[in-house]
């Protein structure tokens, strides 16, 4: 999350050979970094579509074994910015850089590298990282015959130093030994988190997030990205019902149809997927109420993005 320092060190009952520490997880976007992180984890907090910039802010999540304790920050996908938003994306997830203990970089070794991927491992090499990166390789199980044989050549000449690891994060092939090597290089330290938290963030902020993604999920073209969730009340009725009222925030008017959709039609359907998300992630019955508003230009606005959660100083990181 933005601006947020490492915890205090906690033993919570750690072995005394016990490991932890802090993995960065990077790449341009929709390469799979959300995906990964859920499989890794073993169950879904991140959101995740086939659209790139799913992701949009730093999320933890914590990984707790016998003997170690992995803290994963799923990172936006680094892009050419084209606005504040952008921009402030690409700075947290550049700022993970040197604060990590390791970077987990995440490539599509289906396809070369792209000009960003290539920005991406000049930078590490710039900062002398690249012997605390593990690269992983996904989508392993698109590559048939010689593809398969040479996977990951152009990547592997681009960081030489670097650790490489073959993986399909959807089937989960090569996954677990991942995990392994991750833990392997991670320093003796204490757990930081309680054994059975599994994230930093709270209900309404997955919540959140799973609006994103059923945006991104339902409509075309660049729609969702134009399209701010805020969440305005996020309540317990009981302890088996929520009820969540969210509005969204539209950068243009002639959008305001498409999402809202012949008689409501469409805004129905975004907000029936994300209830389903949220019912599986809050184990309750969710009441789900979607407004629709107009913000021209949200995506530059510096005092709106900070009212939504995001960090509007450059340089900013979790």
């Amino acid at each position: 999350m933005e601006n947020e320092s490492k915890p205090a060190a906690e033993n919570h009952s750690a072995p005394k050979t016990h490991r932890s520490g802090f993995i960065a997880v990077v790449g341009r976007p929709n390469v799979g970094k959300s995906t990964l992180t859920n499989r890794l984890l073993g169950q879904k907090i991140a959101a995740v579509s086939p659209r790139p910039q799913t992701t949009q802010r730093n999320q933890l999540s914590i990984i707790t074994t016998d003997d170690a304790q992995l803290i994963l920050i799923d990172t936006p996908g680094i892009h050419r910015a084209k606005s504040k938003l952008g921009e402030m994306m690409n700075d947290a997830a550049r700022g993970t850089f040197t604060d990590a203990d390791w970077i987990l970089w995440i490539v599509d070794a289906s396809d070369r590298p792209t000009p960003d991927d290539e920005a991406i491992a000049e930078t590490f090499k710039k900062l002398n990282l690249s012997e605390r990166v593990v690269v992983a390789l996904n989508k392993v199980d698109l590559l048939r015959g010689k593809k398969r044989e040479h996977v990951g050549a152009a990547f592997r000449a681009a960081l030489p130093g670097a650790v490489f690891a073959e993986i399909s994060a959807q089937t989960g092939l090569g996954c677990s030994e991942l995990l392994k090597t991750l833990i392997e290089r991670l320093p003796e330290g204490p757990r930081f988190y309680d054994p059975d938290q599994i994230t930093d963030m709270y209900e309404r902020e997955i919540a959140r997030d799973l609006i994103r993604e059923a945006l991104l999920n339902n409509l075309d073209d660049e729609i969702p990205h134009a399209i701010a969730v805020r969440l305005d009340e996020f309540i317990d009725r009981s302890p088996t019902q929520s009820y969540i009222q969210a509005t969204l925030l539209l950068d243009r008017e002639a959008h305001k149809s498409i999402v809202i959709g012949k008689n409501g039609s469409m805004l129905k359907k975004i907000g029936s997927d994300a209830r389903v998300e949220i019912e599986k992630m809050t184990e309750r019955k969710v009441y789900l109420e979607l407004k629709v508003k107009v913000a021209k230009n949200w995506r530059n606005n510096a005092a709106l993005l900070k009212t939504l959660g995001f960090n509007t100083e450059r340089g900013g990181n979790r």
